[in-house]
């Protein structure tokens, strides 16, 4: 039955044809009332075969349809045809041209079914039979109250039909724009999930970078350091060898944090609190270890930050710490700083190097400062804050970022 119902929904011509071929055999039934006159025996026969050929098409052409219709009523009460059976049609159209017409073709059947009434009134001129008191019946015309009544009654059929016609309208408008908004919907769903999606592989690839680049920098230094160490101290070299086995134990840990919340966002609080502000001394003093001079100071009053921030700086520290082991040459010194403002945060980086090219910079050539930069500059742009970039003007580099807070109570 469903797949009956779609397919008569897609050839809407078939269900018209079938009640054209009703309305057609109702118009040709003889009308015993009717003189046998050849014109308006014709007539009839015309007005019964176009009205079924009309609704036929009535959803394909309704304008056409509408309006060949209204013109053959009034030429139907003009030529003084009374109505047949087949004149049931034209409650039909009404209905047709307020669902399917445009705006002027359902105005043309409102107005039509207005005139309907009063015209076919007209048309017939009914009389009533009224008892004398002299015992005679005789015919007189109905008054006004009782023609006015007789009119709204004839009238009322195709003002429901046209009624029926724009709630139908209505009804399929609504309809539509609730399918196109679903259909909106779905596509900024998709929309919005390959969002998602690329921001989150941004920031996976950030946390990898920085995780692996900073924790990996350290052990080859300190690898480096105990070959060379290796035969004259075998302490220092066995401190190294430590300083290896733990750095890489923390990384560790942090791949296998980033692989939790990719396996699954039920298992990420599993892994919170993430590094902050708090932890810049124990990531300081790893830096020292492995052989970096830093210097680390605040200012300002330290408080609370939202989290975003505060693992924003501690990537920037770490990022920026990276590039100075791997730019920096030997013997360089970093400085750390960090202001706490009353609306934001300051943090700088800056080392006496021997920083980086220009061609470097522009193309992110190396690894350092081309997915290291990359991800700062994002992580930065996530909490609308800005980064500057760039070389010292006494020699070595300078990484500046500023964080936008709310003002301390």
């Amino acid at each position: 039955m469903h797949r009956l119902n779609a397919w008569l929904r897609r050839h809407p011509m078939v269900v018209d044809s079938a009640w054209a071929a009703i309305v057609l055999l109702i118009g040709l039934v003889p009308n015993d009332n009717l003189p046998d006159e050849g014109w308006r025996f014709d007539a009839d026969v015309l007005v019964a075969l176009v009205l079924p050929a009309l609704m036929v098409f009535r959803r394909r052409y309704p304008d056409v349809t509408v309006a060949a219709a209204t013109g053959l009523g009034v030429s139907q009460v003009l030529a003084d045809v009374e109505p047949g059976g087949s004149s049931i049609a034209y409650l039909v159209f009404a209905y047709t041209g307020a669902a399917f017409g445009q705006k002027w073709t359902s105005r043309l059947a409102l107005t039509a079914g207005l005139s309907a009434g009063p015209l076919l009134f007209w048309q017939m001129h009914p009389m009533k039979t009224v008892h004398e008191s002299s015992g005679h019946y005789v015919s007189r015309p109905y008054g006004f109250g009782e023609a006015a009544l007789i009119t709204l009654l004839m009238t009322t059929p195709f003002i429901l039909c046209w009624a029926w016609g724009r709630l139908t309208r209505v009804r399929r408008a609504y309809l539509t724009e609730l399918e196109d908004r679903a259909a909106r919907l779905e596509r900024e769903r998709d929309a919005q999930a390959k969002v998602a999606v690329a921001a989150e592989r941004a920031r996976i690839a950030r946390e990898l970078h920085d995780v692996v680049a900073h924790n990996v920098s350290v052990m080859i230094v300190q690898a480096d350091g105990a070959a060379y160490v290796l035969d004259n101290s075998p302490q220092q070299a066995k401190e190294a060898l430590g300083t290896i086995a733990s750095t890489g134990r923390q990384a560790l840990v942090e791949m296998r944090r980033l692989l939790g919340v990719l396996r699954t966002s039920d298992t990420a609080e599993e892994y919170v609190p993430q590094p902050g502000v708090e932890e810049l001394p124990e990531l300081l003093e790893q830096v020292r270890t492995a052989g970096l001079q830093v210097d680390y100071a605040t200012s300002g009053h330290p408080r609370e930050l939202p989290r975003g921030v505060e693992l924003t700086v501690y990537r920037i520290v770490q990022e920026a710490l990276t590039n100075v082991r791997k730019h920096g040459g030997p013997d360089v010194h970093a400085r750390v700083a960090v202001d706490f403002g009353e609306r934001e945060l300051a943090v700088l980086v800056e080392d006496d190097g021997r920083g980086s090219t220009d061609e470097e910079l522009a193309s992110g050539g190396t690894d350092g400062l081309g997915h290291g930069l990359i991800g700062m500059r994002e992580r930065v742009g996530m909490v609308s804050g800005s980064l500057d970039v760039g070389p010292r003007p006494g020699g070595g580099f300078r990484i500046r970022a500023v964080l936008p807070l709310k003002a301390a109570h």
